[in-house]
């Protein structure tokens, strides 16, 4: 394992401790080396610890985006097309019912 250099400082931030890593792994079914725990622990708080930097980050001048890149998309016309024979479609449909596809019931 490659150990970063300590870049942020995990006191006062969320932190998490070696009991809460191992259940972790367990519900990620991940194997862990107990001699390892410590450092990932360690590890697992610093990156806790630049996740809280980011709360303190004020965006409240930045508009939100729905894509990285100014770019408008390119829309086809709408245009009518032929109309769909339902019968034909439904000839292959295990049930029917007057032009409905029947489904197996699902929910109590």
């Amino acid at each position: 394992m490659v150990m970063l250099p300590v870049l942020f400082n995990a006191k006062n931030a969320m932190s998490i401790d070696s009991n809460e890593l191992k259940q972790i792994a367990t519900l990620a079914r991940l194997g862990l080396d107990e001699a390892s725990i410590p450092q990932l622990t360690e590890r697992m708080n610093e990156i806790l610890a630049m996740a809280d930097q980011l709360q303190d980050v004020d965006v409240s001048d930045i508009q939100p985006m729905a894509h990285p890149l100014e770019f408008t998309q390119r829309l086809r016309e709408d245009q009518v097309n032929a109309a769909i024979d339902r019968e034909k479609l439904q000839t292959t449909a295990q049930a029917t019912h007057e032009g409905l596809y029947l489904v197996p019931k699902v929910i109590d």
